[in-house]
């Protein structure tokens, strides 16, 4: 029935009130207040509507992306939206776009690494919108290892000019989000070559195509790279293919804010640190993370809201059957996702706390810092996005047949989301730099330098490779203190393992190919010791509001005891629990599901979504599924005609037995 709240009776069973738990979760009331206005504001404009985005063709999805775009853009202009504003806006139009790079990656690429004459130039314009830039950066063949890449940028001192050049197939620019119909502009990173000289890889501002008549510019192939995974999903975003055939552009139009070439050709260091340009890549991975938390918020409030709408077994004497929410085996699979997206929320925060401390040091010429962020960033982004992109799915098999359709929201959001496991670093080779981090800091312990921030606990690894959890009873697993010190254990054990076990190599590069797999999942088990942490840090500030603090003393207690349950194997072969504690942890883990059960749907409320970002038949606020999937059906152009099209040449025939065999 229409206007009718069908989850209404779940929501009066919350033990605390949302409106304060929307607050907890946004960051700050100034934060909900700005993204709840900037939400309703993009769902009540009928330009930004979605429900038929999955059945359009390519291009006719494209077109529909770029109206949007210039929409949002005029929007911004007339509400004289600031920089936050406008990007909330954005991201609540919900569909990738050429826009994404060109604010998410050129923009900031220009402020990290251009000079300030360098930024009056071009953020004018950028800012502006007089040109739309790209990040090109990942080839053909080579993505994650940047120092690989093969373009070229000669420096000619006659002209005064650098010859970028793309000498092999491999050495094509593929991928770059915006470059493949719309940018005008790219930072392209290329080979900084100088009297025969080749001084790694630099980045540089190159135009593409006229601002006239938006055609490549001489010596530039450009194009899209295809259709990619799902219906809709990513494909709104034209990824590119760009090669260079010498291609000549102006010395100062490569980036110069530590490197430079004088007019001479003579290659020079500014006096501002290498370092600086590490602040762009910690910038957009703790974005990455908070990315992260909002995808998987929002598969799991589909999920959720839909397993205590559907009812199925379990009735008796004719009563109504069971709600799927009430199954444990549901529980058990939908919970921790629920409690992961709270965690991830926190654990991003800490990150932007983190990214904003370096960024002042850095300008202050301190440094210190800086290889734990690079760190944490990595192996945060790479911790998280892996797992959204399989909780995401999960939600999906958690909403059954149903799940599995476009109108469901999942399909599309599973397929927008998954590339984050790979661009700006391959979540594998990211853990591989955390390990290399986590080793070298074990190696420093006899020198006398003592670790800090994240990796402080490995001070303490003599302590902790003796530890032995004193649990005797599962409520003893709520204790923080507790969980801290077993994921400590667990995380100095598994790294001072592996680290042993390098040193038998006399070639440790070999040795470090050779445990290349130990090495990931002891970055893990630090990665996931630091969203712990700081779920429990959370917990220590000031939180507002009856009953919230206690359901994220649930929920994080959730969160940590699902890990220790999934990587229980870690946890006794260290011997910082035993088998029994371990029991006692996943008998405290269901007692927990049973405390989260009358707050879920009020949990998922407090992410605040609108129907139209959800863009959800399965996860609507009212929980009108059933009428709303019958609508949905017959909206599908299929359902156009009764009888299809090419119905009467191919399939009558076969009706009316009037096929013949073909004479040979």
């Amino acid at each position: 029935m229409e206007g009718v709240d069908h989850l209404a009776f779940e929501r009066n069973k919350a033990q605390f009130d949302v409106n304060d738990m929307k607050i907890v979760w946004a960051g700050s009331r100034q934060e909900f207040e700005l993204s709840d206005r900037i939400s309703r504001l993009v769902a009540s404009d009928p330009v930004f509507q979605k429900d038929n985005r999955t059945a359009l063709d390519r291009k006719e999805l494209f077109k529909n992306t770029l109206r949007k775009a210039a929409h949002a853009w005029k929007r911004v202009i007339e509400l004289r939206l600031n920089e936050q504003e406008a990007s909330k806006l954005r991201s609540f139009v919900d569909q990738p776009a050429f826009t994404d790079l060109h604010w998410g990656m050129f923009v900031p690429a220009i402020k990290g690494q251009g000079t300030d004459e360098q930024q009056a130039k071009w953020l004018p314009l950028a800012n502006n919108m007089q040109i739309i830039g790209c990040y090109a950066q990942t080839e053909l063949g080579h993505g994650s290892n940047v120092q690989g890449l093969e373009t070229t940028a000669t420096f000619d001192p006659k002209t005064d000019e650098f010859v970028i050049h793309s000498p092999t197939l491999t050495s094509s620019k593929w991928w770059p989000g915006g470059l493949g119909k719309i940018s005008t502009h790219a930072i392209v990173y290329a080979r900084l070559i100088t009297d025969g000289q080749d001084h790694g890889v630099h980045g540089f501002i190159v135009q593409l195509r006229s601002l006239d008549d938006h055609l490549p510019l001489p010596g530039i192939t450009v194009g899209d790279i295809g259709m990619k995974f799902g219906n809709a999903a990513y494909n709104s975003m034209d990824n590119g293919v760009l090669s260079f055939d010498h291609v000549r552009i102006p010395r100062n139009q490569m980036l110069m804010r530590v490197s430079q070439v004088t007019r001479e050709g003579k290659f020079v260091h500014s006096g501002v640190p290498r370092q600086l340009i590490y602040g762009t890549m910690v910038y957009v991975r703790q974005a990455i993370v908070a990315d992260a938390s909002i995808a998987l918020s929002r598969a799991v409030c589909i999920a959720t809201r839909y397993s205590a709408v559907r009812r199925q077994f379990g009735s008796q004497k004719g009563g109504p059957e069971t709600q799927v929410i009430d199954y444990k085996t549901q529980q058990a699979r939908l919970f921790p996702l629920l409690a992961s997206a709270y965690a991830f929320r926190f654990v991003s925060e800490w990150l932007k706390w983190l990214y904003t401390d370096v960024t002042q040091k850095l300008q202050a010429n301190d440094f210190s810092t800086l290889p734990e962020a690079h760190a944490c960033t990595a192996g945060l982004k790479s911790l998280t996005t892996s797992a959204t992109a399989d909780g995401i799915e999960e939600c999906r098999k958690l909403c059954g047949g149903h799940g599995y359709l476009c109108s469901s929201g999942l399909p599309e959001l599973f397929a927008v989301y998954v590339p984050a496991c790979t661009y700006e670093g391959d979540n594998t080779v990211l853990l591989l730099q955390v390990a290399r981090y986590l080793i070298k800091t074990i190696s420093q312990l006899g020198s006398g330098n003592k670790p800090t921030g994240t990796t402080a606990y490995l001070a303490r690894v003599e302590q902790l490779m003796q530890y032995q959890s004193d649990v005797k009873r599962a409520e003893d697993w709520l204790k923080p203190n507790v969980v801290i010190e077993a994921f400590e254990a667990r995380a100095a054990g598994m790294s001072v393992a592996v680290a042993q076990n390098l040193s038998k190599f006399t070639d440790p590069e070999e040795g470090f190919q050779e445990l290349s797999a130990d090495l990931v999942e002891a970055a893990a088990a630090h990665c996931q010791l630091i969203v712990v942490s700081k779920f429990i840090e959370k917990l220590q500030q000031d939180i507002p509001g009856n009953g919230v603090k206690q359901q994220l003393e649930v929920l994080c207690g959730v969160y940590a005891l699902f890990l220790l349950h999934n990587h229980l194997g870690d946890f006794l072969s260290t011997g910082c629990i035993t088998q029994k504690q371990g029991s006692l942890a996943n008998e405290q883990l269901r007692s927990l599901y049973s405390q989260v059960r009358p707050n879920a749907i009020a949990l998922v409320d407090a992410f605040n979504y609108t129907d139209h970002l959800l863009g959800s038949v399965l996860g609507r606020y009212d929980g009108n599924v059933y009428p709303k999937l019958y609508e949905e059906a017959w909206k599908d152009p299929l359902n156009d005609s009764v009888v299809p099209d090419g119905f009467k040449e191919h399939v009558q025939p076969i009706l009316r037995q009037q096929l013949r065999n073909a004479r040979l």
